[in-house]
């Protein structure tokens, strides 16, 4: 398995410490272990994704355990479903990591190769600091690095990507595993912001050539307090909406119950 050139899609050779392609075109490993394959050509703002205050309130809210059963849950359809010895399996949109570090303990062989991609280089940067058990790197979730047919499987937690993209890289007979909001996810913390909720909508997304084998709702309530809250405020798109009065208000809190409440899918592709 090989990044391919974001720039021309030949394949990418690693050596001395760079990974170039026939076209020389060269991408330089960075010191946390990551490779950069996002040309600026190819950005919509100088530093797109989440930025360093968003990935320390993702890191230290994850790190609270809030999210563990939903990491559970993703890993163990990971371990059942991917089974090459051989495998290849993507994160898109990945974050500090938490999730992909999870998935590359439970998979069956030392020889898979799990992928961690995120479009945010602070949030690559957190993920490959910490955890070395997976490869990382910046890149477009609408532009994958990979070539046709070459991937096992992708997990799509609340990422986008173009569907075409996911029929381009994932072999036939591939998975893929996404997770998305259900009706009353964070419904408490969506009340203080807009006041008037609007539940999220449950339907399953239509995928040409992929057929929905598994589905699972994994609904639980959270205990928070208040400086978790605002942790989970701040890592959702949502804060940007929030006033300064009810951030004050939350992180003041003693407690705060809120729903976790996730769409977890398996697709095939035919």
């Amino acid at each position: 398995m090989f990044y391919q050139c974001p720039l021309c899609q030949h394949e990418l050779r690693f050596a001395n410490n760079q990974y170039r392609c026939e076209n020389n075109h060269q991408f330089d490993n960075a010191k946390e272990g990551y490779v950069n394959l996002m040309p600026a050509h190819h950005k919509r703002s100088k530093n797109p994704g989440d930025n360093k205050e968003m990935m320390q309130a993702r890191r230290a809210f994850l790190e609270a355990g809030h999210y563990q059963p939903m990491q559970q849950h993703v890993a163990e359809l990971c371990q059942k479903y991917v089974t090459n010895d051989e495998a290849s399996l993507l994160d898109i949109g990945c974050g500090e990591g938490y999730y992909t570090s999870k998935i590359a303990e439970y998979l069956h062989s030392e020889n898979a190769n799990v992928y961690g991609l995120d479009i945010s280089k602070v949030a690559i940067k957190f993920a490959a600091k910490r955890y070395l058990n997976c490869q990382f790197s910046v890149a477009s979730s609408h532009r994958l690095p990979f070539p046709d047919q070459s991937l096992d499987a992708v997990v799509r937690i609340y990422a986008p990507c173009k569907a075409e993209e996911l029929h381009r890289a994932i072999k036939n007979g591939g998975y893929l595993i996404t997770v998305t909001p259900a009706s009353h996810h964070l419904y408490e913390l969506r009340e203080g912001v807009y006041g008037e909720v609007r539940l999220h909508d449950e339907t399953a997304e239509a995928l040409t050539d992929f057929e929905l084998i598994e589905e699972k709702k994994l609904t639980y309530d959270m205990r928070l307090n208040g400086l978790e809250a605002l942790h989970l405020l701040d890592m959702t798109p949502f804060a940007w909406k929030a006033t300064a009065d009810f951030k004050t208000e939350l992180q003041e809190k003693s407690e705060f119950d809120c729903k976790a409440d996730f769409m977890i899918r398996v697709y095939k592709k035919a």
